[in-house]
């Protein structure tokens, strides 16, 4: 889910109702103000941008960050009433949980906070804290298959020198798209770790056939070393959090985001569906730590392009360099804030005790006035 949201419970009961968004602010302040308005029907649109209600104009947004269901959606269909229903709700609550840190997104932060006027606690990252601490990669380690194949693949390789490829637990791709991929990471000469399922439009759990892949792909990748293919799942945090990993090629799920930037490993975008396109926008234009690839399963992707933003990502003398001295800033930033040492705590460390002070001061208020 995108969102998980507190029951409604009744004032006389003396409870609240919050809103908690697992996503960031940036991301779910779009996805909330583009189904709640549905801007790309009603405003005039220029080579295909428009205005969103809530962000500044120069953050204009495009028709292709929109997933087809949201390009379809008039207002009176199935997804709008739902999202509307439900988003409308949010907007009444008592305030608001957000999974990320106040440092990190300061535009989406104050979008979120001025276009609902509500109050927002901002205590990401939801993600281990023995992920965020300076530990080495071994402390994090899993020991069961494939997780200790793919250590011990990253540990013959040198530091930043890995392309991370994975789209998430409920995505895959086009067949021709992954053609493409696998044509331009074999051009690249880059080493990867790809966790790979069946393409778009068969069983996402089924047997992967090698017919998917240039042939003679896999054992080539395998024997060269230069690649491993992971087949559905992988762990994705240790990998991230290896030496060896240089850069993501990732679907800009928020979960995936923040597992990323916490271990300062750059981006290269490919939204797929939900608010990731946003994520995606967020992350090159406000963060400056991504690239975009492409977005959606029905783009046109060609190796060629796979290989020159991988080689951008990965040269630390360029702009590759710039967003991974970025990405490490706001790895630095995210510490900072889940930090609780003595005297010293971080803002979202800092924002939960404001919540919960918050909560019990609301709910004393209301028995004092209920007697």
């Amino acid at each position: 889910m995108f969102f998980g949201w507190a029951t409604n419970l009744a004032k006389s009961s003396g409870t609240v109702n919050v809103t908690f968004t697992t996503s960031g602010a940036y991301g779910s302040a779009a996805f909330m103000s583009i189904w709640l308005n549905l801007p790309h029907r009603s405003t005039a649109l220029c080579d295909g941008y428009f205005l969103l209600p809530g962000f500044p104009d120069q953050s204009r947004f495009h028709i292709s960050q929109l997933h087809h269901y949201i390009r379809a959606a008039n207002g009176t269909d199935s997804w709008s009433k739902f999202y509307q229903s439900q988003f409308s709700l949010s907007t009444k609550s008592f305030g608001w949980l957000c999974n990320t840190a106040e440092e990190i997104e300061p535009l989406g932060l104050e979008i979120l906070r001025h276009y609902f006027r509500l109050p927002v606690w901002s205590i990401g990252p939801l993600i281990p804290k023995d992920s965020l601490k300076n530990s080495s990669t071994s402390d994090l380690r899993v020991s069961r298959q494939p997780a200790e194949k793919c250590m011990e693949w990253l540990d013959s390789h040198g530091s930043d020198s890995v392309v991370y490829i994975s789209f998430g637990s409920q995505n895959t791709i086009s067949e021709t798209q992954m053609m493409e991929l696998s044509i331009g990471l074999e051009e690249s000469g880059r080493a990867f770790i790809w966790v790979i399922r069946p393409p778009v439009g068969y069983d996402m759990k089924g047997e992967f056939r090698a017919e998917w892949l240039p042939r003679g792909f896999e054992d080539r990748m395998c024997k060269s070393k230069k690649g491993l293919l992971v087949h559905n799942w992988a762990p994705q945090l240790e990998i991230l959090s290896h030496k060896s990993t240089g850069a993501f090629v990732s679907h800009c799920g928020w979960n995936s985001v923040l597992e990323s930037l916490s271990q300062g490993v750059p981006i290269i975008g490919w939204p797929l569906a939900a608010e990731q396109a946003f994520n995606s926008k967020m992350l090159v234009e406000e963060m400056g730590v991504s690239v975009e690839l492409t977005r959606g399963v029905q783009s046109v992707i060609v190796g060629k392009e796979v290989k020159r933003l991988i080689d951008l990502v990965m040269d630390k003398s360029g702009e590759g360099g710039e967003m991974r001295k970025k990405a490490g800033a706001i790895k630095a930033q995210i510490r900072a804030a889940i930090r609780e040492e003595a005297e010293f705590k971080g803002s979202s460390a800092k924002a939960m005790d404001d919540f919960l002070e918050t909560i019990i001061s609301a709910r004393q208020e209301h028995k004092s006035i209920i007697g």
